[in-house]
């Protein structure tokens, strides 16, 4: 299976390229609105994979190029480039292909981080919204530390919460997430759950922030 990151250049993209990349024989496709630029990050990527003598496919393209070559489309921007990341490249996205979100919409004030819930509900939806129709939106990935992902000596032992209405696309998201060792995929239902995993995240980096000793935290359901 292809699995293309969109903003792969970024801090959980880059965590979720070199996991995938590591873990599972997935071929990896990073995407960035400048082709350079990802061809030059899965060029880094590759180089540490290859110092840990993992012979991966990490290859970089601009979002279009990437999209159109993958099953499985992770949307790792920022929550208000998510819309019109997709809409940018929808005419790349084939009926079956499966769009993941897992940006959260955030505030910060002085008592700390807030979930910034949009007009739409989630992030996840405004995903589901701007994408095509026989296309299937899953939320998944929201709750990831993206230091921890990307630190391929760190154990994980940690849960991702994963929602969306097509059942099919769920399964797909759950075992692609579940290639990653460590990291356990559970079902949250629909969509429409989707703001009360979002709102975990800022919860986890506000815990993080006033506890010594537990940065990069993440959830485990027992």
């Amino acid at each position: 299976m292809n699995i293309a990151i969109l903003g792969g250049t970024g801090d959980i993209g880059e965590g979720l390229a070199l996991r995938f990349a590591a873990d599972t024989s997935h071929e990896v496709l990073i995407g960035s609105r400048d082709a350079e630029k990802a061809a030059t990050k899965a060029a880094e990527y590759t180089a540490e994979l290859d110092g840990r003598g993992i012979d991966a496919g990490v290859s970089g393209f601009e979002n279009a190029a990437a999209t159109d070559r993958a099953d499985v489309v992770v949307l790792a921007v920022p929550p208000y480039h998510v819309g019109d990341t997709v809409e940018a490249v929808a005419d790349a996205l084939d009926d079956g292909d499966v769009l993941v979100s897992p940006a959260t919409g955030m505030k910060r004030d002085d008592d700390g981080f807030h979930y910034h819930k949009p007009g739409a509900g989630s992030v996840t939806r405004i995903a589901a919204d701007a994408a095509p129709e026989k296309v299937a939106v899953v939320g998944a990935f929201h709750n990831l530390a993206a230091a921890r992902l990307a630190n391929l000596d760190a154990e994980l032992e940690i849960d991702t919460l994963v929602v969306g209405d097509d059942d099919d696309a769920k399964r797909t998201v759950v075992d692609v997430a579940e290639g990653i060792v460590g990291l356990r995929a559970l079902d949250a239902g629909g969509l429409a759950n989707a703001p009360e995993i979002e709102g975990l995240t800022p919860l986890l980096i506000n815990v993080a922030s006033n506890n010594s000793g537990m940065r990069d935290l993440g959830i485990r359901f027992t």
